[in-house]
């Protein structure tokens, strides 16, 4: 008979963390063992200090609260609602509880014996990397070595990779491919195969595939003579076939064709014989994806005429972003990758900019990218971020080269709006007067800002230290990133104007752990991941690599970079690193599927598990900020 309330549970744990990636068999086995409890308001679940109970609770209705006793006070530390678990982790450790629990209002709750749930904390890996992700809040950094490949929001983000382009790109293979009975006769298959203007038909029995023909079959085994055209397909198929998973690499594909000796390779549900064909990879499909290679792009981009071809490219070049991010490809690899791209698309709008001038640049210049292109963190498609500075030259010569200046940046600009990256709305852009200056003005100004550190001046010296070369004279650059150093070092207080305003940016998480989100406008209630997750990461790493004079931009550089240089606090800057993989990883999907900057998460609509990941990437943003002000004594300044 079935079990109804078996069943009614399974269908509610399926939906929540860590339940909803188990199998159906082990998940309607914990069902069955499951305690329905019911509690009225303010009644107390288990209480601080308490001997762990027998089961572990999820809540089916109602909110929990969970208090903890400090100096004789009780602090409310969390409140539990629909789907979360608590009291797990001292059944795990074998200790009594940390906290106490009761509810916040009348209140189901699951309760689900910890015997029946260690075998499949044991044998389903994703469940414990779920628990102690779930844990890590607990932990001082949860992205360190020690937890590696174990947390559940470590993801694929922080892997490291060294291959190329075409290494770790996926073939496009073509789906839904033709297939046949064996007894069908190689004529009637060769019709098909004219039809549907292909060069291959697999053959199956009972929708599993036990060979292939192909053009080449046909040639040198009907039009030879050796079989005949009325034999069935059976005759002259290859057999068996070569099966693989999805997800295979252009580098894969192209081994397993030369040490197999195939020209195509059959893609099935797990790879085996065994399952469903879902696709088949043809020589066609290994030209497609080459094509989207970004080596093919580059190429694209040397020979645009216009923007809009630029345009096109660009477009390209976010479809790529989400396939590799698809394909599990580690985000530092993804960003090199996206970044010279972004970089050959400007290349080629001051190229094309300076034919249309018609005329050479009087004098040397460089153009600088600022900001998140700057620092190598452009996936998306955001706001422009750029300056340019052009070598000294007379007085009398300044108005006209100044005025060449402006009108090439205004034209580049033009261009890079049209290819998608929007004007920035705060006018840091070349075009603009004050962002177009000679070498001495430039040093100048980086003079003043550090001698100067008044709130506006801070802003602009925050996004002007992540400037990087992208065209003309490299020199430019490397003078001014020397100059920029040696007014940091005799002017060391600076970092602590510079972290002071850093530390002013809100926290993710407010009272209760809730994500803080906006309070009104167009994005009420998302939460900002840019501001409030990923910038506390960037700039902490900017500061301390300027302390250092470090002569990194990106930030997981910056962060490795550190963690050489100090040793001793390396576990902190580790857990940066990875935490700030994991969002940026996070934004950029949310980006793409949104179509648009990923800057506002709706947190609404996020899954527990999303939820997690997010939550565990903050403890190293308050590691990271505390010291900073330790470091910079920001406490003590006005």
């Amino acid at each position: 008979m079935k079990n109804t309330i078996a069943e009614r549970v399974k269908d509610f744990l399926k939906k929540y963390p860590p339940f909803n990636v188990l199998p159906r068999e082990p998940l309607f086995d914990t069902a069955k063992n499951v305690e329905i409890h019911y509690f009225e308001k303010d009644q107390i679940i288990f209480d601080q200090n308490d001997e762990p109970h027998k089961h572990f609770y999820i809540v089916y209705e109602g909110a929990v609260r969970l208090y903890r006793f400090g100096e004789d006070v009780k602090h409310t530390v969390d409140i539990c609602d629909e789907g979360d678990l608590f009291g797990l982790r001292p059944l795990i450790m074998k200790e009594n509880y940390l906290m106490g629990a009761a509810a916040n209002e009348e209140t189901i709750l699951y309760g689900i014996p910890i015997e029946d749930f260690n075998h499949i904390i044991l044998n389903y890996p994703k469940v414990s990397q779920f628990l102690i992700a779930s844990f890590a809040t607990n932990t001082r950094d949860p992205f360190t070595d020690k937890h590696k490949g174990k947390l559940f929001a470590n993801i694929s983000a922080i892997k490291k990779v060294e291959n190329t382009f075409s290494e770790t790109q996926s073939v496009k293979y073509t789906k839904n491919p033709v297939t046949c009975n064996s007894d069908l006769q190689v004529k009637e298959a060769a019709i098909i195969m004219t039809e549907k203007v292909i060069d291959s038909i697999i053959i199956t029995e009972n929708n599993l595939p036990i060979g292939i023909i192909t053009d080449k079959d046909i040639r040198t085994k009907i039009g030879t003579g050796v079989n005949k055209i009325t034999d069935s397909v059976s005759e002259i198929m290859s057999t068996p076939v070569e099966t693989f998973k999805e997800n295979l690499s252009i580098a894969e594909a192209q081994i397993e064709r030369l040490k197999h000796k195939v020209s195509h390779l059959i893609i099935t549900e797990d790879g085996t014989n065994k399952t469903k064909v879902v696709g088949i990879i043809t020589d066609h499909d290994l030209n497609t994806s080459h094509g989207n290679n970004p080596m093919f792009l580059m190429k694209e981009i040397k020979n645009a005429k216009d923007a809009e071809t630029l345009k096109y490219v660009r477009t390209k070049a976010t479809n790529l972003t989400k396939a590799y991010l698809e394909q599990e490809i580690p985000i530092y690899f993804v960003t090199k990758v996206i970044t010279e791209i972004n970089n050959a698309i400007t290349k080629k709008a001051i190229r094309l900019s300076i034919k249309e001038i018609g005329s050479k640049p009087p004098v040397k210049f460089s153009w600088l990218a600022v900001g998140s292109q700057g620092r190598q963190e452009q996936l998306l498609k955001t706001d422009q971020d750029n300056a340019l500075v052009f070598d000294n030259v007379p007085k009398e010569k300044y108005p006209e080269v100044k005025a060449y200046f402006l009108e090439l940046a205004t034209k580049v600009t033009e261009k890079l709006n049209i290819v998608g990256y929007e004007y920035c709305p705060a006018n840091i852009m070349a075009s603009n007067t004050k962002w177009c200056l000679s070498c001495k003005e430039w040093k100048e100004q980086f003079k003043d800002w550090i001698k100067n550190p008044i709130a506006e001046k801070i802003l602009l010296s925050i996004i002007f230290f992540d400037f990087e070369f992208i065209y003309g004279d490299k020199e430019l650059h490397e003078t001014l990133s020397k100059r920029v150093f040696k007014y940091i070092e005799s002017k060391q207080i600076f970092l602590g104007f510079l972290s002071k305003a850093t530390l002013e940016n809100p926290a993710p998480l407010g009272f209760f752990k809730q994500f803080l989100v906006e309070e009104d406008g167009e994005n009420k209630d998302h939460f900002d991941i840019k501001s409030r997750a990923l910038r506390p990461l960037v700039d902490a790493a900017r500061i301390f690599s300027l302390y250092h004079g470090i002569h990194e931009n990106n930030t997981i550089a910056r962060y490795e970079r550190l963690m050489e240089v100090e040793p001793q606090n390396k576990e902190i800057f580790e857990s940066c690193a990875n935490a700030f993989k994991i969002l940026l990883q996070f934004r950029t999907l949310q980006g793409i599927a949104n179509n648009d900057s990923g800057k506002y998460v709706d947190i609404n609509n996020l899954s527990k598990s999303d939820r997690l990941k997010l939550k565990s990437c903050f403890k190293p943003i308050k590691n990271i900020q505390d010291s900073l002000k330790l470091r910079f004594n920001v406490s003590k300044l006005t």
